[in-house]
C-alpha cells in the first residue's frame, strides 16, 4: 500500500483548478503579496533574469542617467562646459555626450567643465559612474560564477507497459559535454482529490524509482517508476491516471566539474503532459569510428509500441 509523505512545503489545501507550485523550468509559481523588499532582492533579481533582460536594463539605465545629467548641464548653462549652439537639441546633445564621457571616465578632452557648478556635477557623476560600473561588473561576475545545472528533461511523461508491468517514466539529458558525477534524483507526486467533506485536498507521495542514483551520466537517463501494489497510482486505471489532477516535483543534484561543486535543478510535470502506450526513441548511436553520438533533438522523440 502506498504511504503518504509529510507536506514538503506546498500545503495540503487545494482546489479543483490549482496550478502547479513549481514551474516546468524549476522556478516558483507562488504569487507573493505584502512581501517586504530590500536591496538584497535587487542582487538576486539581476542574477536570475535572462541575459537579454540584463543587458536591456543596463542600456536603459545608462541612457537614462546620461539624459538626466545632459538636461542638468543644459539647466545650469551649457556654456559652463562648451560653447552654446543656439538650439536646445544641439545643447542637450553636447550635455548628453559630455555626460557619457564623464560617467564612463573616458574624458576625450574636447569638452571640459569650466564653471564651479559644472565641476561639482561632473565630480558627482564620475563617482556615480564608478559605483554603477562596479555594480555591473559584480553582477556579470555573479552571473558567470553562479553554479548552474544544465539538464534537459523530456517534454512528456509516459505511461506504458515495461517488463510486464505498468510504469511511469520520463528521461533527462546531460546538456553539457562534461560528465555528471553521482547524479541523484527524488520525485514527489502530488494528487489533488475531494475528501469526504467535498473539499479538495492534496496528498503527497515520494515515488519509488527503479534507480534513484547512478555513478555518472554522460548521455541520457530514463527515470522509471513501477506502478506496483506499493505505488499510489496502483488503484487507478490508465484512463483515470491521465485524468488525475496531479503533478510530479523533481529534484536532481550532481557534482558539476565546471564549478567543482554540487549543483541542483528542479523540474515539474503536470499529468496533462502524460501520454500512453508509446516509448522513447533512441538518442545515441555510434559513428564509423566507434564514438558515441548523442542527438539532443531526439530527447522528446517517442514512437508507438
Amino acid at each position: 500500500m502506498a504511504r503518504k509523505t509529510e507536506d514538503p512545503g506546498f500545503g495540503y489545501h487545494s482546489k479543483e483548478n490549482a496550478k502547479s507550485v513549481i514551474n516546468v523550468d524549476g522556478s516558483s509559481n507562488v504569487l507573493h503579496i505584502n512581501r517586504k523588499r530590500n536591496l538584497n532582492d535587487l542582487y538576486g533579481y539581476f542574477i536570475d533574469i535572462s541575459w537579454t533582460q540584463f543587458f536591456v536594463l543596463i542600456l536603459l539605465l545608462y541612457s537614462l542617467l546620461n539624459i538626466l545629467f545632459g538636461l542638468l548641464y543644459v539647466a545650469i548653462g551649457i556654456e559652463q562646459i562648451t560653447k552654446m549652439k543656439g538650439t536646445f537639441l544641439e545643447d542637450f546633445l553636447n550635455g548628453f555626450f559630455f555626460s557619457a564621457q564623464t560617467l564612463t571616465t573616458v574624458g576625450y578632452g574636447g569638452i571640459a567643465p569650466k564653471g564651479i557648478a559644472a565641476n561639482f556635477i561632473a565630480a558627482f557623476e564620475a563617482m556615480l559612474g564608478l559605483l554603477c560600473f562596479s555594480f555591473i561588473t559584480g553582477m556579470l561576475y555573479g552571473r558567470f560564477s553562479k553554479p548552474k545545472a544544465y539538464i534537459a528533461f523530456s517534454k512528456n511523461l509516459i505511461l506504458r507497459e515495461f517488463k510486464e508491468q505498468k510504469t511511469i517514466m520520463f528521461r533527462l539529458m546531460n546538456s553539457r559535454k562534461t560528465v555528471m558525477i553521482e547524479p541523484a534524483i527524488k520525485v514527489t507526486l502530488s494528487i489533488t482529490e475531494k475528501d469526504e467533506e467535498g473539499e479538495f485536498k492534496r496528498d503527497f507521495y515520494e515515488l519509488k524509482l527503479e534507480r534513484s542514483n547512478i555513478m555518472y551520466l554522460p548521455t541520457v537517463w530514463t527515470i522509471v517508476h513501477t506502478v506496483d501494489a506499493e505505488s499510489p497510482l496502483f488503484k487507478y486505471s490508465k484512463e483515470e491516471v491521465k485524468k488525475l489532477n496531479a503533478h510530479l516535483y523533481i529534484l536532481i543534484n550532481y557534482h558539476e566539474e565546471s564549478f567543482s561543486q554540487v549543483v541542483y535543478q528542479i523540474h515539474s510535470y503536470n499529468f496533462e503532459d502524460l501520454i500512453t502506450d508509446v516509448k522513447h526513441k533512441e538518442t545515441s548511436s555510434f559513428n564509423k569510428e566507434g564514438y558515441t553520438v548523442l542527438d539532443h533533438d531526439t530527447l522528446n522523440a517517442v514512437e508507438k509500441m
